[in-house]
């Protein structure tokens, strides 16, 4: 067998290993990662909507604490899955992220079809999260979660409810509660939240649910109930029980942070997320947080990924005996 001869000057090897460290500027052998270019926030919506307003937050709030320029990048289309295929193929490097936690990662590819998987991300950091909330016209004798549950049991099916739209996290949080409770209403969706109120107003849908921004002024103008909101109750209307509260099991809720292709090296994402988290701590973020009505929640990142994966197991499981769209 030949040997390769390693050809180390007549100092040595240790010696030979001195140079090359000097070589290299005496760089560390544990050098953290650092970034090389600008890092992409991807959004799967359009400017001025929530996710985008916590991309934009959680980037103004950070810069200060990155040495280049992070960029918020819209690329909506076809209810944020667009934007989710492209970080999932994007290279891991440490430079692209997703705004995901909602529709796009936990309740779309669980409806249909996508060209990604949840498993294809990994977690940075969550930013905040927003709470979904059961709301009935006043008047219409279903003033409780109790109540709504009798009459869905007593004439079933006779009972329609409203969310922004098939397929989005809002509709998979009523599956997951019809589930729950042992019931079954007519889904109606609508182009968001407030025409799915109007639509409660008018009395074409016997419920809608929504976001607690979306029904704070009709609740408190007396004109709508607010009956029960998901997972535990929300800070902005804390006196409306939960449905955990009601005896179910639906921690489901809209909540929002970054994520990366799962390849993405631990280094980069430790980076990041200490940068990130030390922007959720200032003084800056919370108020610019509190002026947006924005609910900070956060998580660590892998406790955001097994949030967002008991989430979408939760929703899988109340879809189990649905036919599933596009397949």
């Amino acid at each position: 067998m030949r040997t390769m001869k390693l050809g180390f000057p007549k100092f040595g090897i240790v010696g030979a290993a001195v140079a090359a460290t000097l070589a290299l500027g005496a760089a560390p052998a544990d050098a953290a990662w650092e970034p090389k270019r600008p890092i992409q926030i991807v959004v799967g919506f359009a400017p001025g909507g929530g996710t985008d307003q916590t991309a934009r937050l959680i980037a103004s709030a950070a810069q200060e604490f990155f040495p280049v320029p992070l960029v918020v990048v819209n690329r909506p289309g076809a209810s944020g899955t667009l934007a989710a295929e492209i970080v999932a193929n994007a290279d891991p490097d440490g430079h692209t992220l997703l705004v995901a936690g909602g529709s796009e990662s936990t309740s779309v590819p669980n409806h249909m079809k996508t060209n990604y998987q949840l498993s294809q991300f990994r977690g940075v950091i969550r930013v905040n999260r927003e709470h979904m909330v059961i709301v009935t016209k006043a008047g219409s004798g279903l003033d409780s979660i109790d109540a709504v549950v009798k009459r869905a049991k007593e004439k079933p099916g006779s009972l329609s409810y409203g969310s922004s739209g098939p397929a989005g996290i809002l509709h998979s949080a009523f599956l997951v509660f019809e589930k729950e409770a042992g019931i079954q209403m007519k889904h109606v969706p609508y182009q968001g939240g407030a025409p799915a109120l109007a639509a409660v107003l008018g009395g074409h849908i016997d419920m809608a649910i929504i976001t607690p921004g979306d029904a704070q002024a009709q609740v408190a103008a007396g004109k709508v109930h607010a009956i029960a909101t998901t997972s535990d109750r929300a800070a902005q209307i804390p006196d409306v029980p939960s449905l955990t509260d009601a005896g179910y099991d639906v921690n489901i809720e809209n909540m929002k942070g970054l994520v990366a292709p799962a390849e993405t090296p631990d280094e980069a994402v430790a980076y990041m997320h200490e940068r990130f988290e030390k922007a959720m701590q200032s003084e800056g973020f919370k108020t610019l947080a509190a002026k947006s009505k924005i609910e900070p929640g956060y998580l660590s990142g892998q406790d955001f990924e097994d949030a967002m994966k008991r989430m979408s197991d939760s929703i899988a499981a109340a879809m189990s005996g649905e036919q599933k769209a596009a397949q």
